[in-house]
């Protein structure tokens, strides 16, 4: 033993050879598998580099921060496409519409914000989702001052209004999106 109390190293190697006297070692029986690299086949367009640079754009937005819109400085935070009922400002206040994505804003910076909310629109849009939440938060405000004038230049965002407490309340938003036809999605 040595002055800490733990066995010397000697000690300890031979007491583990003491343990596995007497043990037959395994013969490592391992097989090399082939490698064959097979072409890939191009089964339809959607590879092609045309067709996937298309989708990139599809899937981003560049939002512009000196963008300013003409928001409401009084109640919740609103908005509404001219094109578009007021009605559904109403029910989007009242949480009729369910989201079925969430986005989560914390801690992101405002490029990370654009890239994010870009990537958001183009998938509910894809996936055929109506309703999106976006929770920003409410900490020292750039994000949820920055964020209704991001929404407001993309042109599929059909309305967003402050959500409900169960969504996140003065921390989030509501936002309607336009979605593809799906008979027209190609």
């Amino acid at each position: 033993m040595t002055n800490n109390g733990k066995p010397d190293n000697d000690e300890d190697l031979s007491l583990f050879r003491d343990a596995v006297s007497g043990i037959k070692p395994l013969k490592q029986d391992t097989y090399e598998h082939e490698r064959r690299v097979k072409p890939v086949k191009r089964l339809h367009s959607a590879s092609t580099p045309d067709h996937r640079q298309r989708r990139l754009l599809d899937a981003s937005f560049a939002f512009s921060d000196m963008y300013q819109a003409s928001l409401p400085t009084q109640g919740p935070m609103r908005y509404c496409r001219p094109d578009e009922p007021t009605h559904s400002l109403k029910r989007l206040r009242r949480g009729d519409f369910y989201p079925e994505l969430v986005l989560d804003l914390h801690g992101l910076n405002r490029d990370s914000t654009k890239q994010e909310l870009s990537a958001l629109l183009y998938t509910a849009r894809k996936e055929l989702i109506d309703c999106v939440a976006i929770v920003h938060g409410i900490g020292s405000g750039i994000l949820k001052n920055a964020l209704p004038h991001y929404l407001i230049q993309h042109p599929h965002v059909k309305a967003f209004h402050q959500a409900p407490l169960e969504y996140g309340g003065q921390g989030a938003l509501l936002v309607l999106v336009e979605t593809l036809d799906p008979l027209n999605a190609g």
